[in-house]
C-alpha cells in the first residue's frame, strides 16, 4: 500500500474502492511490527481497530460514513479509551484499564476514526525528550540515536514513521509542538478551553490541552472540527460555536500584521540555521505584502521559571490520587497504610515525576506559597498582559518552536535545567492559553527537520489554521 499524506487522499481511494479501511489497518499494524525497535507504541489495539474498520467500510459503501472515515489515529498514553489500558507511561498505573472514553475519543469514534493504539510518552507528560517513560525511550524514526521530543514524542514519531495517519497528544508547555518540530510533522495546541480535557490524565490542569499531530494543516483542521466544542464533563470547555475549520483554512489571506519576538531571534541558544530560516520567512512575508515587525518581549527569561513553579504546584495536587490504594501499582514491601502510600508512590513514580511533585509541594507549602506560587500567578498575569498588548497591534506572533534540532539521547538528561530550557519558546502559549502551531518548514544541514511556530489570538484557532495553511503552501 502506498504511503498516504492526508485524509483526503485516503477518502478518495476509499470512494474508488482502491483500498479499504481493513487494508489500511492491516498495513499500519504491519508497519508498527516492522518498526517495533523504535518503541513508539506501548500497545496496538489490533482487534478493536479491525472491528471498527469493518464497520466503517460498510458505512463507506452505504455512503453514511463520518467525517474521519479512513483516518487511522493513535492516542498518547494519557488519553482514556474505554475497555483499553492507559498508563501515562508510568508504573504507578500498572494494569489499569479505562472505564470510559475521553470526550475527544468519543468524538473521534463518532466520526468513524479508527484508533490503532496508544503511544509512548514521558511519564505523566513530564519531559521534553521521551526519556522519562517507565517503558523505555521512544526513538526518533528520522535518526534512532536521537530523541523524538516530549512529552508527546511517541505520537509525533508514529506520524513521522507513517505508523498511522494522525495522532493525538497533550500540550502543557510545548509537548505537542516540540516533538512535532523534532519529527518534522504538524503539531497543534488549541486555545485553552477549545477542546475538552475530560479523559486526559492531568498534569497541570490550567495548562493542559489536547491537540493533533498530523502531516498536513488540512488534517489538523478537520480533527479540530471534530474534537472541539462544549462538554458538560469539563467546565473549562468553551461553549463558543465551533467554526468549520476544514473549510475556512483555504480562505484568501488579506494583508496581515505579524510580529516576531526580537528577544527570541537574538537568543544565544538559538541555532543559527533556525534563525536564518525564520529571517527568510520574514522576508518572504514582507515581499508578499504583509507587515512584519520586530517587537520586544523583555520577559523571555521569566517564562520557564513561571511555568515550572505553577505546573509543578498543580501536578503535586493532581498526582496525589495515585496512592496505591484504589488502583494501579501497590508496593509488595508495604506493611501498613502509611508504608503503602510511601512505598507505592516512591517505587511507582519515576525520578522526574517525583522531582516535580516535590518541587510543587514545596512551592505550595506554608511560608513559601506567597514567595513562589502566588508570585508565579502574578507573573503569569503580567505575561498575559504583555502578550495581549502585542496582539492589540498584530494578528500573529512568529517565532521558533525549538532552539535546535533533535538532540542525542543522554545529552541533556543529566541536567534538568538544560532540559527545561528546551521549552523556552513554547511555554508562552500555555501560560497565556493562546493557540499555537509548529509547522515543519525547516531542514537543518545535519539532515534533521525543525519547526516554525506561530501563536494566534485567543479563540482565533480558525485564523491561525488558515494562516498556517498559507505558510505551508509557499514559504
Amino acid at each position: 500500500m502506498k504511503a498516504y499524506h492526508s485524509l483526503s487522499e485516503i477518502q478518495s481511494d476509499l470512494s474508488n474502492n482502491t483500498i479499504s479501511c481493513v487494508d489500511l489497518v492491516k498495513t499500519y499494524v504491519s508497519r508498527i511490527q516492522d518498526k517495533k525497535n523504535l518503541n513508539i507504541f506501548l500497545e496496538v489495539f489490533e482487534n478493536a481497530a479491525l472491528e471498527k474498520a469493518k464497520l466503517v467500510d460498510k458505512k463507506v459503501q452505504s455512503k453514511t460514513a463520518g467525517k474521519l472515515a479512513g483516518m487511522v489515529i493513535a492516542l498518547k498514553d494519557n488519553l482514556c479509551y474505554k475497555g483499553h489500558r492507559v498508563s501515562a507511561s508510568s508504573k504507578i498505573l500498572e494494569g489499569f484499564e479505562s472505564l470510559y472514553n475521553a470526550t475527544v475519543v468519543e468524538r473521534l469514534l463518532a466520526e468513524d476514526a479508527i484508533i490503532i493504539g496508544r503511544c509512548n510518552c514521558d511519564e505523566f507528560a513530564m519531559g521534553s525528550s521521551n526519556e522519562n517513560s517507565a517503558f523505555g525511550n521512544a526513538l526518533n524514526p528520522l535518526d534512532p540515536k536521537r530523541v523524538p521530543g516530549g512529552s508527546s514524542g511517541g505520537s509525533a514519531a508514529a506520524v513521522a514513521a507513517d505508523l498511522c495517519l494522525a495522532a493525538l497528544g497533550t500540550d502543557t508547555g510545548g509537548s505537542i509542538r516540540q516533538p512535532a518540530s523534532f519529527c518534522g510533522v504538524v503539531g497543534y495546541k488549541p486555545t485553552y478551553g477549545r477542546v475538552s480535557r475530560y479523559g486526559a490524565i492531568a498534569y497541570a490542569s490550567s495548562f493542559d490541552q489536547i491537540g493533533p499531530l498530523t502531516k498536513t494543516v488540512e488534517d489538523t483542521a478537520i480533527i479540530m472540527e471534530v474534537i472541539s466544542g462544549k462538554d458538560d464533563y469539563d467546565s473549562t470547555a468553551s461553549s463558543r460555536v465551533v467554526p468549520a475549520f476544514s473549510k475556512e483554512i483555504t480562505k484568501k489571506q488579506q494583508p496581515l500584521r505579524i510580529a516576531y519576538l526580537k528577544d527570541c531571534l537574538e537568543s544565544n541558544g538559538l541555532n543559527p540555521e533556525i534563525k536564518a530560516r525564520i529571517n527568510e520567512i520574514i522576508s518572504k512575508l514582507k515581499a508578499s505584502g504583509h507587515v512584519v515587525e520586530a517587537v520586544d518581549f523583555p520577559f523571555l527569561d521569566y517564562l520557564v521559571p513561571t511555568y515550572y513553579v505553577l505546573t509543578t504546584a498543580e501536578a503535586s495536587s493532581n498526582l496525589a490520587r495515585f496512592d496505591g490504594i484504589n488502583f494501579g501499582y501497590r508496593s509488595k514491601n508495604a506493611t501498613d497504610l502509611e508504608s503503602t502510600y510511601k512505598k507505592s508512590r516512591s517505587e511507582g513514580f519515576g525520578a522526574e515525576v517525583k522531582r516535580r511533585i516535590m518541587l510543587g509541594t514545596f512551592v505550595l507549602s506554608s511560608g513559601y506559597y506567597d514567595a513562589y506560587y502566588s508570585k508565579g500567578q502574578k507573573v503569569r498575569r503580567l505575561l498575559l498582559n504583555k502578550t495581549n498588548e502585542i496582539f492589540s497591534k498584530y494578528d500573529f506572533i512568529l517565532l521558533p518552536t525549538t532552539p535546535g534540532t533533535a538532540f542525542e539521547f543522554g545529552k541533556k538528561g543529566a541536567d534538568p535545567i538544560a532540559m527545561y530550557l528546551e521549552d523556552i519558546f513554547t511555554v508562552q502559549a500555555n501560560i497565556t492559553g493562546l493557540p499555537a502551531i509548529s509547522l515543519p518548514m525547516g531542514n537543518h544541514s545535519n539532515g534533521l527537520p525543525f519547526g516554525v511556530q506561530v501563536i494566534g489570538k485567543n479563540f482565533a484557532d480558525s485564523d491561525l489554521l488558515s494562516f498556517s495553511n498559507y505558510l505551508m503552501g509557499g514559504f
